[in-house]
């Protein structure tokens, strides 16, 4: 399984049957989408900036409401949390959980819901998620193997719309880790090759 970071909260996930994409997004957020196409696309909530689904060349089975779902091998579940849904993706056996647009931490009851996460795709930047210090409670409620940080402030954000919006330096320093380096993808061939000890891993936007 590869993962690649295509800017805000949008990720293509590329397992060895099918790739998924999450909350494509419109030119609203100051840059463009990379071109990109995979067999099944993820939508967290209804905002121009997670639901642009026509962005994903191919023919991709959308997913836009909570349920089950399984999809030429991929396991999705998919759980709303207000007006957000989280998204668990089986790929290749690893779980990874997409948070979407969350606002909020989770209750006890909601985190038994999130059993045995591999790898954790969360918002860190604030005002419409969750900011670096809610994100590090997050990630210690659900403790995943690895954590990828997402919707954060850029240069290339939209000033206007993104301009209170903090950068992944912050949430770094509020982890510990003010000095990790970013990585052009993140490969995993099986869970052996997962962590014994949480990472943080930031991924280099692709572009287009």
């Amino acid at each position: 399984m590869e993962i690649f970071y295509l800017g805000h909260s949008c990720f293509k996930i590329k397992g060895k049957n099918a790739a998924v994409v999450t909350d494509p997004y419109d030119p609203s957020v100051g840059f463009k989408m990379p071109k990109v196409e995979a067999e099944i696309v993820t939508v967290s909530s209804q905002h121009p900036d997670h639901n642009f689904v026509q962005g994903v060349k191919g023919e991709p089975f959308v997913i836009f409401e909570p349920g089950e779902y399984e999809i030429k091998g991929v396991e999705i579940l998919g759980e709303k949390r207000g007006e957000n849904i989280v998204f668990c993706l089986k790929v290749d056996e690893i779980l990874v959980v997409h948070l979407g647009d969350l606002g909020q931490k989770f209750t006890p009851e909601q985190i038994e819901d999130l059993n045995e996460v591999d790898i954790l795709l969360i918002p860190v930047g604030g005002v419409y998620t969750i900011d670096a210090l809610a994100a590090r409670e997050v990630i210690n409620q659900i403790e995943p193997k690895i954590v990828i940080p997402m919707h954060y402030k850029t240069k290339n954000h939209e000033e206007k719309v993104f301009g209170e919006v903090d950068g992944v330096d912050v949430f770094l320093k509020e982890m510990g880790e003010e000095k990790l380096q970013s990585q052009k993808k993140l490969k995993i061939k099986n869970r052996g090759e997962l962590p014994e000890e949480r990472e943080v891993v930031v991924l280099q936007r692709v572009y287009g």
